[in-house]
């Protein structure tokens, strides 16, 4: 069971925001201007916001308790279409929370793991939602994936392994990019955080 203190809830919340504004704002731009891989981009990005996050507040359901705040903003987004993003962004929380909670404390690998297969699941989210949203055949899927690659690695159709095993390569490197920088990045912050001077009610008020 999560058991977190109010203030751990409210960092918990303001990363959870970051990563809602993150998919309210910069989703809608690259949905609007139809960005190839704009799936795996918002998912390092919202991978990177996570993983700050867990580092900050380093407990089991941490994670997953930003994925779910970050979800439910999901709602406040421009566009009718939006159940199959917070699916993505549920299951890109609970995927990255089951691997760094293996690992139990945080680590850099496990930062990068956790970012890898978060943001991998972009890449096979489509066989789950396409089918159980919009009842599309997993075929279709396939050949709309296989579409894709083509016109992005600029490869033939019938070359569907290369394909496959570039576009799983991007998702995997942008997955460990997000676990690394996020991993530097947080321990920046606290560093920073930990020689900032104390707020006037903080200081000693001793004679």
């Amino acid at each position: 069971m999560m058991k977190f203190s109010t203030r751990q809830l409210v960092t918990l919340a303001v990363f959870g925001a970051l990563w809602g504004a993150v998919e309210m704002s910069l989703g809608s731009v690259m949905k609007a201007l139809n960005l190839p891989l704009s799936g795996a981009i918002l998912a390092a990005v919202g991978v990177l916001v996570v993983l700050i996050g867990r580092l900050f507040i380093p407990q089991r359901g941490s994670t997953l308790f930003i994925g779910v705040i970050a979800m439910l903003l999901k709602l406040f987004s421009i566009g009718s279409i939006i159940i199959g993003p917070m699916i993505g962004i549920l299951a890109e929380a609970l995927i990255a929370e089951i691997v760094l909670s293996i690992f139990g404390k945080p680590s850099r690998i496990s930062f990068l793991l956790a970012g890898a297969a978060a943001v991998s699941w972009t890449l096979v989210q489509p066989f789950f939602t396409g089918w159980l949203l919009f009842g599309r055949d997993t075929f279709i899927v396939w050949l709309d994936l296989l579409d894709q690659g083509a016109r992005l690695v600029g490869a033939n159709v019938e070359a569907a392994g290369l394909i496959v095993l570039i576009l799983a390569g991007i998702h995997l490197a942008a997955g460990v990019a997000a676990g690394w920088l996020a991993w530097d990045i947080a321990h920046r912050l606290q560093a920073r955080l930990n020689r900032a001077p104390a707020l006037p009610n903080e200081k000693s008020t001793g004679s």
